[in-house]
């Protein structure tokens, strides 16, 4: 047999030998894989729907482009499913409560879905989160539908960074803050002390 270049893990790296994995070890080891979370919106006005992405991630710079994953039994689904454009709009870590909000939501469009957080046009026909993270605006270039999920191939035509200080992450099935939060930021540089009135609500 020929040998291969593997980086060999030492023994006891494991609690026990890696073996063919089931459903139920496949879902546990995903659970490991920190990722940034994302809310994709299409539309605007009365037409607005989103929902939390399951993963975004650059593809290539050049030409700008991501690739989005998505469930396609979100309520937001179908709307995305029908736009040729998007935003990714990525959540600070202060951006929690719109990311659960998105992601339980039954009613994707604008009338109640948007009533958390604070939005701003982008143009005519898309809207985004203020002071995310980062947006994209994007073009489909292509659909893969799989299983629950669709991937998503998205030619990127503007992007800006925005104001988030901190990142939302998600990692073994919970939401977490990577970095400090703006609120964590003032109480370190002295502009609000801690254990005041706002610290006990």
């Amino acid at each position: 047999m020929a040998s291969t270049n593997v980086h060999r893990l030492p023994p006891r790296s494991f609690p026990a030998a890696p073996a063919e994995a089931d459903e139920a070890t496949i879902r546990a080891a995903a659970r490991q894989v920190a990722s940034g979370v994302s809310v994709i919106t299409v539309g605007s006005g009365e037409a607005s729907a989103g929902l939390t992405a399951l993963s975004v991630s650059l593809l290539t710079a050049d030409p700008p482009t991501l690739v989005v994953c998505v469930n396609r039994a979100a309520a937001g689904y179908g709307a995305f499913a029908r736009s040729n454009r998007f935003a990714v709009n990525v959540l600070g870590g202060d951006q929690r409560e719109i990311a659960e909000h998105f992601a339980s939501s039954g009613d994707p469009f604008a009338a109640r879905i948007f009533d958390v957080g604070r939005w701003l046009p982008l143009d005519d026909d898309l809207i985004c989160l203020a002071d995310c993270a980062a947006v994209f605006e994007c073009e489909k270039e292509d659909t893969i539908e799989r299983r629950a999920s669709a991937i998503v191939i998205g030619r990127v035509r503007r992007a800006a960074i925005g104001g988030a200080s901190g990142a939302l992450v998600r990692w073994r099935g919970a939401y977490d803050q990577l970095g400090w939060s703006r609120d964590e930021i003032s109480r370190a540089v002295g502009l609000r002390p801690s254990g005041d009135a706002q610290d006990k609500c």
